[in-house]
């Protein structure tokens, strides 16, 4: 199985996550996505969105999209359960995880800042503002969904929710949002690397990192 990755990309990171909570071997295939590799013919015949992850599997399947591939790797390999199977729970949990998936990376996304700076003329201090403003927002939604007194985002082991969190954490440490204002998501992050899963899974640590 080969996961084409980006080290700093936080649906990548969320992909890597959950392989290493499954215990499922993986080979990782970096795709530089500040050198513009995604945007190769050979890559986009692979995945025609031009981006990351893309997971391929052992038969040649391509999967493609974070989200997507979680929900089949959660429904092929059961243990640990990442989503729940009771429906009122899995609402629960994928509203947390959607407001970080759907809500607050697109708008923060590689090619979304690219063309605010292109096209609009966005200076960097900009960019980095409309970033921070997003992650402040989806982070203040996600602090009033999670369940009070819970030792991770729903529970006392880490899911989707956790996972969705702990990777945009990383992008919100990195461009400098006031993580003061969300104890909950911290403390959950802080509960998340503490597992060597999450911490293998870190963008550190990724073969392709560039420290």
């Amino acid at each position: 199985m080969k996961l084409y990755s980006y080290w700093r990309s936080t649906t990548s990171y969320r992909i890597r996550t959950a392989l290493n909570l499954k215990g499922i071997a993986y080979e990782t295939v970096p795709v530089d996505l500040v050198a513009g590799d995604q945007r190769d013919d050979g890559y986009a015949d692979l995945n025609p969105g031009k981006g990351v992850p893309t997971l391929v599997l052992d038969d040649g399947t391509v999967l493609t999209q974070s989200m997507a591939i979680l929900g089949y790797i959660d429904a092929t390999w059961p243990n640990p359960q990442l989503i729940p199977a009771d429906p009122l729970q899995r609402a629960k949990v994928m509203a947390v995880a959607d407001t970080i998936a759907l809500d607050v990376h697109p708008v923060n996304n590689l090619r979304i800042i690219g063309q605010l700076k292109s096209r609009f003329s966005a200076t960097p201090e900009q960019a980095t503002d409309w970033m921070c403003h997003w992650m402040e927002q989806g982070f203040s939604a996600v602090e009033a969904l999670l369940p009070k007194g819970d030792k991770f985002a729903f529970g006392d082991v880490p899911n989707i929710a956790d996972i969705c969190i702990t990777a945009q954490v990383y992008n919100a440490r990195r461009w400098g949002v006031d993580l003061s204002l969300f104890p909950n998501i911290t403390r959950i992050e802080q509960l998340c690397l503490e597992n060597q899963a999450f911490a293998d899974a870190h963008p550190d640590n990724q073969p392709d990192a560039k420290v």
